[in-house]
């Protein structure tokens, strides 16, 4: 006899039974020429809900292009069209719900 358990992923997580939420929905991006590409240290993000988070909240920033987060290492690259400034991302990555360490060594 063999028993079945219901493998059915539950609605409340933002997680999939494999403990993972990245889709790929976290990379944003509209191709530029002419760009600045800034790599940014942001500590918290743990998934892919935290990378889509973060990414939303940074490609609002008025000219910013790409926006691709990594969890795993907490880097989050930033394409804009010019500089910016970090007190905007900052403001960003806060409104997500996650801090700022400053720009990648």
């Amino acid at each position: 006899m063999t028993a079945e358990t219901d493998t059915t992923p539950s609605t409340g997580s933002c997680c999939s039974p494999t403990g993972s939420c990245h889709d790929g929905a976290a990379d944003v991006r509209i191709e530029q020429a002419d760009s600045v590409t800034t790599v940014y240290q942001v500590k918290g993000m743990t998934c892919g809900h935290c990378e889509g988070a973060v990414s939303e909240e940074i490609s609002g920033i008025a000219g910013v292009t790409s926006v691709a987060a990594v969890a795993s290492t907490g880097l989050v690259t930033v394409t804009s069209k010019a500089p910016l400034a970090e007190d905007a991302v900052r403001a960003a990555v806060d409104e997500a719900g996650y801090e700022l360490l400053g720009r990648a060594a």
